[in-house]
C-alpha cells in the first residue's frame, strides 16, 4: 500500500497508546492516531510523547476527549498546542467545544470531525458549515462511518467531500453500529465506502477506528483496501449528467443500483 494508513490507539488497546503501539510493531502501517478520547487520558500521553517511539510513521494526529469540562478547557487546548507544536493535527469533536477562541490558535492542525447521529451539530453539510464558520482555519477529518449511520447512502458524504474537500486532513474507517460503537468493517459498509472511494484524494491518510484485536490487524487492514483503495468506477459523462439532474439523493442511489444490478 502506497497510501499513508494506521489505526487509532483508542480503538487497539482502550486508554492504551504505549500498547497499542507496542501491537502495531511488525505491521505494515505508517500512520497513527494517538488517541486522548477522555480527558484523564491527555496528560500522561503530553508526558509521555517524548519517549514514544514513532519513527514508522509518515503522519502522527492526536484525538482531543471527545468530553471536556468547561473548567479545564484551557488546560486541554494548553496540552493539545505542545502536541499540535510537532505539526500534528488535532482531531475534536465540535460539541466538545466550548471557547472557539481558544481553539482558533491552532490554526489549519484543528481538524474537526463529523458527528454520529446522537450529536447536535456536524452531522450533515449544513452544520458542519456553521462550525467552520466560526472555525475558518480548521481542517476536516471525515468519519465515513459516521456519515453512513446519518444517510445510509452516503449522499452526505459525498456532498462533504464536495463542499469541504480542500479541507480534508485524514479519514477515519469504520463502521457505526446502532449504539454509534465502531466496528470491524461488514461487506455493506466496504460496499458504501466503495462508492465514494474515488472522491477521495490520494494523499488523505487512513485512520482505522474499527474496535478489534492484534490478531485482526491484518485482515481489517485488506477490508479498508477493498473499501476505499479499490474504489467503483463511474464514467464521467454519465457522472456530470447526473449531477446536472441536482437530485442531491439521486446521484449516488443511481450509483448503487448499478453496481448491484452488475453483480
Amino acid at each position: 500500500m502506497n497510501r499513508s494508513i494506521g489505526f487509532s490507539t483508542g480503538a487497539l488497546a482502550f486508554g492504551n497508546f504505549r500498547l497499542a503501539l507496542d501491537m502495531l510493531r511488525g505491521y505494515q502501517v505508517n500512520a497513527v492516531e494517538l488517541s486522548a478520547l477522555r480527558q484523564p487520558e491527555l496528560d500522561p500521553l503530553c508526558r509521555a510523547v517524548h519517549d514514544l517511539d514513532l519513527s514508522q510513521y509518515d503522519y502522527v494526529a492526536v484525538h482531543a476527549p471527545s468530553e471536556i469540562v468547561p473548567a479545564m478547557e484551557l488546560h486541554v487546548v494548553t496540552c493539545l498546542l505542545d502536541l499540535a507544536e510537532r505539526g500534528w493535527p488535532i482531531i475534536v469533536h465540535p460539541d466538545a467545544i466550548h471557547d472557539y477562541a481558544l481553539w482558533r490558535r491552532f490554526g489549519a492542525l484543528l481538524c474537526v470531525e463529523n458527528m454520529d447521529k446522537r450529536k447536535p451539530v456536524a452531522r450533515t453539510v449544513d452544520e458542519l458549515r456553521s462550525v467552520f464558520d466560526v472555525l475558518p482555519e480548521a481542517s476536516f477529518c471525515l468519519d465515513l462511518g459516521h456519515g453512513r449511520q446519518v444517510d445510509a447512502t452516503m449522499t452526505e458524504v459525498y456532498w462533504m467531500i464536495r463542499a469541504f474537500g480542500a479541507k480534508i486532513r485524514q479519514i477515519h474507517v469504520s463502521e457505526v453500529n446502532t449504539r454509534s460503537k465502531h466496528d470491524r468493517l461488514s461487506d455493506a459498509s466496504v460496499f458504501a465506502f466503495k462508492r465514494v472511494a474515488e472522491y477521495i484524494p490520494e494523499n488523505i491518510p487512513l485512520i482505522v477506528e474499527a474496535v478489534i484485536d492484534e490478531p485482526d490487524i491484518s485482515s481489517e487492514l485488506q477490508r479498508v483496501e477493498e473499501a476505499l483503495l479499490k474504489p467503483l468506477r463511474v464514467p464521467q459523462a454519465w457522472r456530470n449528467r447526473e449531477e446536472n439532474r441536482g437530485g442531491r439523493r439521486h446521484l449516488l442511489g443511481r450509483l448503487c443500483s448499478i453496481r448491484m444490478n452488475s453483480v
